[in-house]
C-alpha cells in the first residue's frame, strides 16, 4: 500500500494480480479443480450440490435459457429470496452472457414495473409467492405495460421444469460456446439502488467488477476450499451475490443457505449443524443473533471469520462477535453497490482498535481519497470529507442513464460516494456518516455515528439510531431512537442526557428520545433514516 502522509489519499496493494476471467469461466475452473467438494447447501429444502453437480445444473439451466431465446446482453430478472435457484440463475446467466437484473424481494407492483421497464427485461424468473407477496400476480399485472417482457418462469412450478428441459436438445457444448464469446468487461449484472431520493438507478456491473471484488473480499479473510460460509444476507444485494457467492466460488468454498430470508435462530443453527467457518451479516443481524434467549446453546466453535458490513458497525457488537461467536478473524468491510461493492476492509491481523474503530484500509488494485464536498480538493489526513474511490471496481455506469452516471463518476474516473469519512495517518479510514445524514445544529456539524457508538455502550440499549429533526432555534436538533434489551426499562430523554453528561459535549446530547420496537429497514437490513425523520416529525409534532 502506498500512502501520502499529508493528504487523505492512498492506493491498495497489487501483489496479487487481478483475475482476468469471466464469472462463468472462473466458476467452471473451480468446479474442475474441486469437483467433489461441497459447493451449495440449502438447509430449508435439504438439497446439496458438489461443485461438479452444481456446474452440471448451471449448464443445464444455461442451455434452457439459450433454447428460450436468451442471448448475450439480454436482461433476465431474478425475483426471489435466498433459494438455490437464485444461485443457479446467477451462474447460468453469467455463462451465456445474459445480464442478470436483481429484483428486490420487497418490491411492490409499481417498483417491479419500473425495474422491468427501465432495464428492458426480456425474461423474469421468480418464486410464485413469498411471505404474502403474490409475485406471480404482480408480474401478470405489469406485463401489459412491459412489451419487452416476453417470458415469465416460476421456480418450483412446471414452467421452471420446462425451462430446464427445453435445453436438452441443444448441443452439449452450447453453453461452452456462449461462454467463449464473453469478455471480462462485458456487463453482467444490474442492481437497483434503494431510490431514497427519487427513482432507483440501475448500477451496471461487469464480470471484472464483481468477480474480482468477491475474490479479494474473501482473499482478505483467508478463504480456501476448506471454508464453509453461512449466508443470511440477501442474494439480490452485492453482499450476498458478490461478497458471499463469488467470494466462495472463486476459492472453492461452500455456500450454506440457512433460510430463505433472515432468521437469527436458523442462522446459528446452520452454523452449528454444518460447522461453518465463516458468517456474514449486517450489524442488525448480529445483534439479533447475540440477543437470542438461547444464544449460549448454539455450538459456534467452528467459526473463525466473517464479515460485518452494510451499515456502521457498533464497537460493542463487534467485540461480542469476536469473543462470544468465536469470530476472532471477523472483518469490517465498506463499500457501495456502485463499487461492486467493497472499497475498504480490515485485515485479520489488525488489532482490535483498527477492527472496531475503522472500516480498514483500501482494497487491492483500488485508490481512495477524501475530498472537500464543496471544492473537490483532497483534504489533509484527520479531516472529514467525501469518500471517493476509483479502480477496477467502479461500475460501468447507471443503466441507460448517462446523466446520473456523469453525476456520480467524474471525468478522472473517481466514484463520489456521498459518504463522509476521515483518513488517519496510517491510511485507515473511518466512515462518520452520510453527507445527507450529517446534522447541522446551530452551525455545528454533528456526526450521528459518534453519538450512536457512545450510546451503544449503555447496558440497557440493544440498538440505537440518531437522526436530525427540524428545530426553529438551532435549525436541527438530535433525536435518538432506541431499541431496549429484553426486560430493560425504557429510557427517556432525561435518562439519556444523564448517561451522556460528562462524556459528550452538550450539543451532541440528543434532545429527543423515542423508544421503539423496531427501526424502519430496507430488505438488506439498512436503516431508513429518511423514514425515521418523517415519523419523528409526526410523532413529536415538530
Amino acid at each position: 500500500m502506498t500512502t501520502d502522509v499529508h493528504e487523505s489519499h492512498t492506493s491498495g496493494p497489487t501483489s496479487t494480480a487481478l483475475l482476468v476471467d469471466t464469472v462463468g469461466s472462473n466458476f467452471q475452473a473451480t468446479a474442475r479443480r474441486f469437483p467433489d467438494r461441497e459447493a451449495l447447501i440449502d438447509l430449508p429444502s435439504g438439497r446439496r450440490w458438489s461443485y461438479a453437480e452444481l456446474d452440471a445444473a448451471v449448464d443445464a439451466l444455461g442451455r434452457g435459457l439459450l433454447a428460450a431465446g436468451i442471448a448475450k446482453g439480454d436482461r433476465v430478472g431474478i425475483w426471489a429470496p435466498n433459494v438455490p435457484e437464485w444461485v443457479l440463475m446467477q451462474y447460468a446467466t453469467a455463462k451465456i452472457g445474459a445480464i442478470l437484473v436483481n429484483v428486490n424481494p420487497a418490491y411492490r407492483v409499481h417498483e417491479l414495473k419500473y425495474a422491468v421497464q427501465q432495464s428492458g427485461m426480456k425474461m423474469i424468473v421468480a418464486l410464485p409467492e413469498f411471505k404474502g407477496s403474490d409475485y406471480q400476480g404482480m408480474v401478470a399485472q405489469v406485463r401489459p405495460e412491459c412489451p419487452e417482457l416476453e417470458l415469465a418462469v416460476y421456480i418450483g412450478t412446471p414452467s421452471w421444469e420446462a425451462l430446464v428441459a427445453g435445453g436438452e436438445d441443444l448441443p452439449a457444448d452450447a453453453v461452452e460456446r456462449a461462454l467463449a464469446a464473453l469478455k471480462p468487461d462485458d456487463p453482467i449484472n444490474i442492481q437497483y439502488t434503494s431510490g431514497t431520493t427519487g427513482y432507483p438507478k440501475g448500477a451496471t456491473l461487469s464480470h471484472r467488477n464483481i468477480l474480482n471484488n468477491g475474490f479479494f473480499v474473501t482473499e482478505t479473510i483467508g478463504f480456501t476450499e476448506q471454508d464453509k460460509l453461512c449466508v443470511p444476507v440477501p442474494f439480490y444485494h452485492c453482499f450476498g451475490m458478490v461478497m458471499a457467492n463469488l467470494g466462495a466460488t472463486s476459492h472453492g468454498a461452500a455456500i450454506v443457505i440457512p433460510a430463505a430470508s433472515f432468521d437469527a435462530a436458523a442462522t446459528l443453527a446452520a452454523v452449528a449443524q454444518e460447522r461453518c467457518t465463516a458468517l456474514y451479516g449486517v450489524p442488525t443481524m448480529f445483534i439479533a443473533e447475540l440477543n437470542l434467549p438461547d444464544f449460549a446453546s448454539y455450538d459456534l466453535s467452528s467459526l473463525r471469520t466473517g464479515i460485518m458490513a452494510g451499515s456502521p458497525c457498533p464497537v460493542e457488537v463487534m467485540k461480542r462477535c469476536m469473543a462470544e461467536m468465536h469470530m476472532e478473524g471477523v472483518s469490517i468491510a465498506y463499500g457501495m453497490t456502485e463499487t461492486s461493492p467493497v472499497s475498504m476492509q480490515t485485515l485479520m491481523d489488525d488489532d482490535v482498535a483498527h477492527r472496531t474503530g475503522t472500516v480498514g484500509q483500501v482494497h487491492p488494485h483500488l485508490e481512495v481519497k477524501i475530498v472537500d464536498p464543496d471544492t473537490g480538493a483532497t483534504v489533509p489526513r484527520g479531516t472529514p470529507g467525501e469518500f471517493c474511490t476509483r479502480g477496477y471496481s467502479v461500475m460501468l455506469g447507471y443503466w441507460n442513464d448517462p446523466e446520473k452516471t456523469a453525476g456520480a463518476i467524474d471525468v478522472q474516473g473517481w466514484m463520489h460516494t456521498g459518504d463522509l469519512a476521515v483518513m488517519f495517518d496510517d491510511g485507515y479510514v473511518n466512515i462518520v456518516g452520510r453527507i445527507k445524514d450529517m446534522v447541522i445544529r446551530g452551525g455545528e456539524n454533528l456526526y450521528p455515528r459518534e453519538i450512536e457508538e457512545f450510546l451503544y455502550q449503555h447496558p440497557d440499549i440493544a440498538d440505537v439510531q440518531v437522526i436530525g429533526v427540524p428545530d426553529p432555534r438551532y435549525g436541527e436538533e438530535l433525536c435518538a431512537w432506541l431499541l431496549m434489551k429484553p426486560g430493560a426499562e425504557p429510557l427517556d430523554a432525561a435518562a439519556v442526557a444523564a448517561y451522556c453528561e460528562g462524556h459528550l459535549s452538550r450539543h451532541k446530547i440528543p434532545r429527543y428520545v423515542l423508544v421503539v420496537n423496531e427501526f424502519p429497514m430496507t430488505v438488506t437490513g439498512k436503516v431508513r433514516k429518511m423514514d425515521m425523520r418523517e415519523r419523528t416529525v409526526e410523532i413529536l409534532g415538530l
